[in-house]
């Protein structure tokens, strides 16, 4: 399956790798000066920043030549246990089937659609492959058909910054209608006269999506008009129906706080109604089903939160009730409304489970499942009136399945089940596990790890640890078919559940945040030391993985315990981060400051400063690393990685890889076409080979 160690070899020609000019750049604030070398890269218009960034990626494909061997082999392998000719399973909407295709050797979705009955002849809603044709870049989003089924609204990005052009195609005759704005989210919502469209707008500048519109496909030269724009620049805005279609509501959302309007869907010009005013701490999400309005909160100090409700009528907190109380071992992620049923989504220990409830509170049970450490929650299901539940469930050894559950006969199943082609897969050749390490303060850290069954947990095996840890997202033990290209290859892989996420509840994430941001750092170190005093692998051995905050994570336990790791892939690193949340003209910046807090705060600044990675970096010895970055990314910024490689290069005092992969057609998710993704994972999955190899 391999090739030979010595097609591996990366170059060690005398390349030099590129060296940044230095402009001195003061930032002066709390009476504290930072000094900034490499801000000048910030500038995206200068020439001379766009040939440092090919520079670097010159040095990076040079150094890497020997290696394209690998990275081909990977890509092929990784290719060839998809199955390219793919089919979704069609879900039932407003009297259509809906399904998306994939074609054999097509990098893009198609989307389809039949009336009634899956027997009917099929309807092409969009074939992204002819719509790409001609782009670097395409990405299509917000497909919302309008209730009478002629027309459908959709958002498309062609640069990669999700700024989304949304448009409206005549369902009856295949043509565009007139509809052409600029710089939305990409999701829209329909009204129920299937002519007035309510659509988010983002700040050009910012990217914060900050208003509302409606707008008139049948008068689009009229202007559009504004329903609500977001004041606080902390908040975040948007718009979106009831299951039930009943209603249209705004949804204003900070980081720790929530505010929704509601109008009905047949009524898009009467003002909208606050169901209950912002109160600072305060966090709901609204649904619909018959007189009631049903509430996902954490009021009254329900960090875990719980399920109320409130009649439609009188939506003010004082008429909120309880339906489901707050638990302190039990976090509430989310829930489903049908007739006779409601479903909600645990997690308990860290693990995710279904719990059904009928109405009439004549049945309550859990959906039983029985592997140690899995991936489980709630698939879409836009109709009220059945007794058939969607869910998806996968685990580190099995691959995804879609599971249709009779909530009365609790009979199971199988819709479809990810197909892994290339014929030697089977999961009875791999072993997941769930460790639990211990923290510097004593907590327990979850860590789940898999590995194929002959590979033996030793000092001499190398070993891969992912981790994100921020915004309260969890990262859950799923199925990979990629990730077997390491697995087979004698890795073993672990995801360290750390504080930041949301793994071990509500509180979890509130410990790995604001002042308690180093938590999840710690917690990383600490894993990564228990794998090591386990003797499951080395120093020598073990690599480490994060994007994005997850890069974040990467920047700072490589300046704290730079001598664990040999090998670090940090992926469009968030890694400046005092610079970055001191501008308040970069996208997401204010809308983070619950998550990060806003250095302009001197407790703040000094201790986001402590762990910037960027400003952290020191006269050391680092491991070998690899740092990606999108030049037109709208997350994290180009420029934070490669002013963060930048120093890099001008402290350590190492001889170990150190290289900047930009891509210079794409942004924060990398490129586009499902086979385009696949080469970018080859050349990261090949650096951490060719450093196991060399």
């Amino acid at each position: 399956m391999g090739c030979n160690s010595n097609q591996r070899a990366m170059s060690t020609s005398n390349l030099n790798p590129p060296i940044a000019d230095q402009i001195p750049k003061q930032h002066k604030i709390h009476n504290h000066i930072r000094l900034d070398p490499y801000y000048w890269l910030n500038d995206q218009e200068n020439p001379e920043v766009i040939d440092y960034l090919e520079r670097e990626n010159d040095y990076y494909q040079k150094m890497t030549a020997n290696t394209q061997p690998l990275q081909k082999e990977l890509y092929q392998e990784m290719r060839a246990r998809i199955k390219e000719d793919d089919i979704s399973v069609p879900y039932f909407y407003n009297d259509y089937w809906y399904i998306t295709k994939f074609e054999e050797g097509q990098s893009y979705p198609i989307y389809v659609r039949k009336k009634q009955v899956l027997t009917s002849a099929e309807e092409l809603l969009f074939d992204c492959n002819k719509m790409a044709e001609g782009h670097d870049y395409f990405h299509l989003v917000g497909i919302t058909v309008s209730p009478d089924n002629t027309k459908v609204a959709y958002g498309v990005d062609l640069v990669s910054r999700r700024q989304y052009t949304l448009k409206v195609k005549d369902l009856r005759t295949g043509e565009l209608l007139h509809t052409n704005i600029e710089n939305t989210t990409g999701g829209s919502v329909w009204a129920a006269d299937n002519s007035t469209l309510f659509y988010n707008q983002k700040n050009p500048q910012t990217l914060r999506s900050e208003a509302v519109y409606r707008h008139n496909i049948n008068a689009p030269d009229q202007e559009n008009v504004l329903i609500y724009e977001e004041a606080d620049e902390t908040y975040s805005v948007y718009v979106r129906t009831s299951k039930s279609r009943k209603y249209i509501f705004i949804s204003s959302q900070s980081t720790t706080t929530s505010e929704h309007r509601f109008i009905s869907s047949d009524l898009p010009t009467k003002k909208f109604k606050i169901i209950q005013p912002r109160t600072k701490g305060l966090e709901y999400d609204v649904e619909h089903f018959g007189d009631h309005f049903y509430l996902h909160t954490n009021h009254n100090q329900a960090s875990n939160f719980k399920i109320m409700r409130t009649p439609v009528s009188q939506t003010k907190l004082t008429f909120w009730e309880p339906l489901l109380d707050h638990r302190e071992e039990v976090l509430i992620e989310d829930f489903e409304l049908f007739d006779k049923y409601w479903v909600v989504n645990e997690r308990a220990n860290g693990l995710s489970r279904l719990r059904v409830m009928r109405w009439d509170l004549s049945e309550d049970y859990y959906l039983t499942v029985e592997e140690e450490t899995y991936a489980l929650y709630i698939s879409y299901n836009p109709e009220f009136t059945t007794t058939k539940l969607r869910y998806v469930y996968n685990s580190m050894t099995t691959p995804t399945s879609v599971i249709e559950l009779d909530l009365a006969s609790q009979q199971k199943k199988v819709l479809k089940t990810q197909e892994v082609l290339g014929g030697y897969f089977s999961p009875q050749n791999y072993i997941s596990k769930r460790l639990w390490a211990t923290g510097w303060d004593g907590t327990q850290i979850p860590i789940s790890m898999v590995r194929h069954k002959d590979t033996p947990l030793s000092e001499d095996t190398p070993l891969l640890l992912y981790a994100y840890g921020s915004y309260g997202h969890t990262i859950d033990p799923s199925f990979s078919s990629t990730r077997l290209s390491l697995l087979d290859r004698g890795f073993v892989f672990a995801i360290a559940h750390v504080r930041g996420g949301e793994y071990l509840g509500r509180k979890w994430y509130e410990s790995g945040k604001l002042l308690d941001k180093k938590n999840t750092f710690y917690d990383f170190i600490d894993c990564s030391k228990f794998l090591i005093e386990k003797k499951y692998t080395a120093p020598g051995k073990l690599y480490a993985n994060g994007g994005s905050a997850g890069g974040l994570l990467m920047g700072a336990i490589i300046n704290m315990a730079p001598e664990l790791y040999h090998g670090v892939v940090a992926d469009v690193p968030f890694v400046d981060v005092v610079t970055t949340m001191l501008d308040d003209s970069i996208p997401l910046t204010t809308s983070e400051y619950d998550e990060w807090g806003n250095p302009n705060t001197l407790e703040y600044y000094e201790y986001m400063l402590s762990y910037s990675p960027y400003d952290q970096v020191k006269v050391q010895d680092y491991p070998n690393l690899l740092v990606t970055s999108g030049l037109h990314d709208s997350q994290v910024q180009y420029f934070e990685p490669t002013k963060w490689v930048a120093r890099l290069r001008e402290k350590k005092t190492d001889q170990n890889l150190l290289f900047l992969d930009t891509n210079m057609k794409a942004g924060h998710s990398g490129s586009s076409g499902r086979f385009d993704i696949l080469k970018e994972l080859a050349k990261k999955f090949a650096f951490i080979i060719y450093l196991e190899e060399k």
